[in-house]
């Protein structure tokens, strides 16, 4: 890029050369270290696959769990319907 376009663009942007000044300056300081590991993502150790798959799977097993719950409250209910219409048609025999 020319260098009279970058210069258009960084004004655009609001990137002032005193304002890269004072980064430098922060960042010869050891500002940018303490950074680390408060607000990047740069000091967090990467999931291994292992521990990756072992999050999904755990996900996986709480859904299942869930709906197998569910499928059991279901299967009451169908069962206590069945037993009352056995009642109300086996009584009007």
């Amino acid at each position: 890029m020319p260098k009279n376009e970058k210069g258009a663009v960084l004004r655009r942007e609001r990137l002032y050369h005193s304002r890269v000044k004072e980064w430098q300056a922060a960042r010869d300081a050891g500002a940018l270290e303490k950074l680390v590991g408060k607000r990047t993502s740069l000091a967090r150790p990467k999931e291994s696959a292992a521990e990756a798959e072992n999050e999904r799977l755990r996900g996986q097993v709480e859904r299942l769990e869930k709906e197998l719950a569910r499928n059991k409250a279901a299967l009451e209910v169908m069962g206590k319907a069945s037993a009352l219409l056995e009642m109300i048609s086996g009584g009007a025999g």
